[in-house]
C-alpha cells in the first residue's frame, strides 16, 4: 500500500452559498478498500463525482490514478469501475446482453459468466432486467462496475436493497476483488459494512475530514474504557472501566467462577461515528447540483 491510488488536496466545491467541499485532503492508497463516511449534505457524493470526472471542482488538487479526472481521456477510464446508487433504461434487456455490450468497451474486461457468478445473478442472466427484484438489479449494478476488471472500483451505496445473506455474499466478492489488488472507495451508510470490508475509515462532515483511521482505531475507540455488565440480584450492573480483565477476574472471584450474563463492550464504529457528526448533523443540508 505504499503507492498513492486517489491523493487529494484543498478540494473545494460550492454551490450558491453553499461549500459542499470545504479544503478536503485525503489519501487513498493502492489495493485497500476504503470507506468514506458522513450524513447526508456531507460532501461524499460530490467528493465522488469529483473523483471519478462526472463534476468539476472549484479548487485544489485531484490526482486519480495518476491523472486529473478533469478531462480525463478513455485510456483512463478503462481503469476505473463506478457503482452508482440507482441506474434505469434497460428494462428491456437481460443481464447477458448488458454484460456483453459493456464488455466489448474494455480491453481486459472479464468473463461475462464468471461476472453472472459473482454476483449471484447466473440464474436470472437471461431474464429481462424488468423483470428483476430490487435486490438483483442492485446486482446487476455491481456487475456493470466489475466487467471491466478496474483497478479502481468506486462502490455508491452499494447494498442497498440487500437481504442479509446477500449483503454477505457481496462482502466475500468485495474482499476477493481487493485481494487481487483492486482499489476500492465505498461510501455507506451500513457501519457494520464499512467495519468487515474497510481497511480504513475517513469522516467527512461540512465537506471537512473530521477523522480518518482504520475501523478499530477510528476516534481513540481502541484506548476508550470497556463496560463490564453482568447480573446481581436481579438487577443489570455496569462498570465502567479501562482494565476490563482486572475487573472480570476479581468479579469472577467474587462470585467462586461464572459471572452471570456477563459481556464486556466497547464502544461501537456505530457510536463513535455517531459522536464525531453530532455537532454537524443540526446543521445538515443537501448537496445541490450546480
Amino acid at each position: 500500500m505504499s503507492q498513492t491510488a486517489i491523493r487529494i488536496r484543498e478540494l473545494t466545491k460550492t454551490y450558491g452559498n453553499h461549500r459542499a467541499v470545504d479544503g478536503l485532503d485525503l489519501d487513498v492508497h493502492a489495493g485497500e478498500v476504503f470507506a468514506l463516511l458522513g450524513p447526508n449534505g456531507a460532501g461524499k457524493t460530490t467528493t465522488v463525482e469529483i473523483l471519478e470526472g462526472f463534476r468539476d471542482r472549484d479548487g485544489g488538487e485531484v490526482s486519480v490514478l495518476g491523472t486529473d479526472p478533469h478531462g480525463a481521456t478513455r485510456a483512463w477510464r478503462d481503469r476505473i469501475g463506478i457503482v452508482l446508487q440507482t441506474s434505469g433504461g434497460l428494462d428491456l434487456l437481460t443481464p447477458r446482453e448488458i454484460l456483453r455490450s459493456t464488455a466489448k468497451g474494455y480491453r481486459a474486461s472479464r468473463d461475462v459468466d464468471e461476472v453472472l457468478e459473482a454476483t449471484g445473478l447466473t440464474a436470472k442472466a437471461d431474464d429481462r432486467i424488468s423483470g428483476l427484484s430490487g435486490g438483483q438489479r442492485r446486482r446487476m449494478d455491481v456487475a456493470l462496475g466489475i466487467v471491466g476488471r478496474p483497478e479502481l472500483l468506486f462502490l455508491d451505496e452499494p447494498t442497498t436493497g440487500f437481504d442479509p445473506q446477500a449483503r454477505r455474499d457481496f462482502w466475500e466478492l468485495i474482499r476477493g476483488l481487493a485481494h487481487d489488488g483492486t482499489t476500492i472507495l465505498l461510501t455507506t451508510h451500513y457501519l457494520d459494512e464499512a467495519e468487515h470490508l474497510a481497511d480504513r475509515v475517513g469522516v467527512i462532515a461540512g465537506g471537512r475530514l473530521l477523522a480518518l483511521d482504520t475501523p478499530a482505531a477510528l476516534g481513540g475507540r481502541q484506548s476508550q474504557e470497556a463496560t463490564v455488565s453482568w447480573e446481581e440480584g436481579g438487577t443489570r450492573q455496569n462498570v465502567r472501566t479501562a482494565t476490563p480483565t482486572t475487573e472480570v477476574a476479581s468479579l469472577a472471584a467474587r462470585f467462586g467462577g461464572e459471572v452471570p450474563e456477563l459481556t464486556v463492550t466497547r464502544p461501537s464504529l456505530e457510536d463513535t461515528y455517531l459522536g464525531l457528526i453530532a455537532p454537524h448533523v443540526t446543521d445538515e443540508r443537501q448537496e445541490v447540483p450546480a
